[in-house]
This record gives C-alpha cells, sequence and structure tokens, in this order.
C-alpha cells in the first residue's frame, strides 16, 4: 500500500470519528422553529439565553425615557399581553414599556419576553391591529430564539466553538458586545439593529399568525409595511445591500402566508 493511501486511510478513520463524536451534539443542538418548522442550531442553555435578555432589558430601561402617554402605554401592554398568550411562550415573565423617542421608529422583543416600543412607530402602527402587526414580529424573534441562534453560530465560528459560559469568562468585552448584537441591538444600547434577511422573513411568518390568533385581522399586516415603505421615503437601500428584506418582497411573502393567517383569525373567536 502506497503512502499516500495510507495516510488517506488514516485521515478518512479520523474524519468518521470526528463526525461520530460531533454529529450526536450538532443533532441535540437543533430546535424546531414554531409555525416555520424550520430546524435552527443553537448551542446557548435557555437559562443563560434569559439571563441575558433579563440584563440587556434593564441597560434599556435604565437608559431611556419612559414614555408619560398612559395611555398609549395601556395600548402596548394589551395588544402584547393578547399577543403573549397565544404564542409558543406564554409562560415568559412578559414585560413592557413604551420608550418616548418620537423618532425612533422600532420594537424589540428580548429572550423571556422583554418587550419596549419606541413612541415614534405608533403613528405609523395607527391602531391596536397596526400595533400587533409589530408587536407580533419582535416577539416572534424572542419565540424563535433568533438571538440564540446568532450567538451559537458567532460561538462557533469566531470563538472557537467554545461555551458562552466560558466565552464570557476569557472575553467578557468581545462576548458581550457578540449577545447584544445577536439579540438586534446596537453598541449604544437600545439602538435596534436588523436580525438576518431569512429570520426577519420568518418572524414575519410567525407574528402574522400570532396576530391571528390574538383576534387581530391580518390583513393590516399589509396596510402596515405600505406605510412603513411611505415613512422610509424611499431611503431604505436595495435588498442585496440590506439585511431586511425589501417591502416589496416583504408584502409578497405576506399576501402568501396570508391564506393561513384568515382563516386562523376566522376561526378565532372574537
Amino acid at each position: 500500500m502506497s503512502p499516500n493511501l495510507v495516510l488517506y486511510n488514516v485521515w478518512m478513520k479520523n474524519l468518521f470519528l470526528w463526525v461520530s463524536l460531533v454529529s450526536p451534539l450538532l443533532l441535540a443542538a437543533c430546535a424546531t422553529i414554531p409555525v416555520s418548522g424550520r430546524r435552527s442550531f443553537n448551542i446557548v442553555p435557555e437559562d443563560q439565553e434569559l439571563t441575558l435578555g433579563v440584563q440587556a432589558y434593564k441597560e434599556v430601561i435604565g437608559q431611556a425615557k419612559v414614555s408619560p402617554d398612559s395611555t398609549a402605554t395601556a395600548m402596548v401592554r394589551r395588544v402584547g399581553e393578547r399577543i403573549a398568550r397565544v404564542s409558543d411562550r406564554p409562560d415568559y415573565d412578559w414585560e413592557y414599556i413604551l420608550i418616548d423617542d418620537p423618532k425612533n421608529q422600532n420594537a424589540f422583543c428580548l429572550p423571556g419576553g422583554k418587550v419596549a416600543v419606541y413612541s415614534g412607530i405608533l403613528p405609523v402602527t395607527k391602531t391596536e391591529a397596526g400595533l400587533a402587526v409589530v408587536l407580533g414580529h419582535e416577539i416572534a424573534h424572542a419565540i424563535a430564539k433568533h438571538g440564540a441562534e446568532r450567538m451559537s453560530q458567532n460561538l462557533l465560528i469566531n470563538l472557537g466553538g467554545q461555551t458562552l459560559e466560558v466565552a464570557l469568562q476569557k472575553k467578557p468585552a468581545e462576548t458581550r458586545q457578540m449577545v447584544i448584537q445577536a439579540f438586534g441591538l446596537g453598541a449604544t444600547i437600545g439602538a435596534v439593529l436588523p436580525f438576518g434577511r431569512s429570520q426577519e422573513s420568518e418572524a414575519d411568518r410567525i407574528g402574522l399568525i400570532y396576530m391571528a390568533k390574538a383576534g387581530y385581522n391580518p390583513q393590516e399586516a399589509l396596510a402596515f409595511w405600505k406605510r412603513m415603505e411611505t415613512a422610509s421615503s424611499g431611503q431604505s437601500p436595495p435588498q442585496f445591500l440590506s439585511t431586511h428584506p425589501s417591502h416589496e418582497t416583504r408584502i409578497r411573502d405576506l399576501e402568501r402566508w396570508m391564506p393561513e393567517a384568515d382563516q386562523i383569525y376566522k376561526n378565532t373567536p372574537k
């Protein structure tokens, strides 16, 4: 047998051994996303994910100006609670806050059900159903564990596959920044960053189903994103330059998912 063939056989045996050892771990780290049925890779323990979510939420609240508008705040809580009840994690310790920032057209939901809405998005949502589009989408990110999925990918690719606990000990500053970005927040806590394009689309789909289950007309999702397109005044970059789906793609996908959502809404007690 030639030396090259011997080396090849040794390499193949080692490869087989590595696959046999690692594959069960990878399979164990795969979870099924509600509604979409997609299999995601997640090696972040839920207790760590929830703890980090609470920490980030407290940091946001510490830096934010809470809205004095009691009526709008009550609406945020009311819509959020209706969606949370029909979500796949009604057991989360849900919290809701309206942040007084008229120029910020954003919202987010951190792991564990920590929801923040910026007042600047309310003129675009207009109605409770419009707000349900936004909260359904953001809550979907948390339920689908998109932040933990992004953390898992970063741990595997950029931090050598080490656990989150080890990474926090060895590289605390770098890991903390990775965690914040994985949750869709910026270096300045509260600056909302987009998730990946596929995660954004998945959150659209899950959120559409959640709002229908909560008794909100899913057709409002189409109206909301058309208003959002108008509000952006054509400033959104082309889809290939953005991690968000383009407004056109988003609306087309929502129309494709709408029959299922309409049927759910029709069968939901009003």
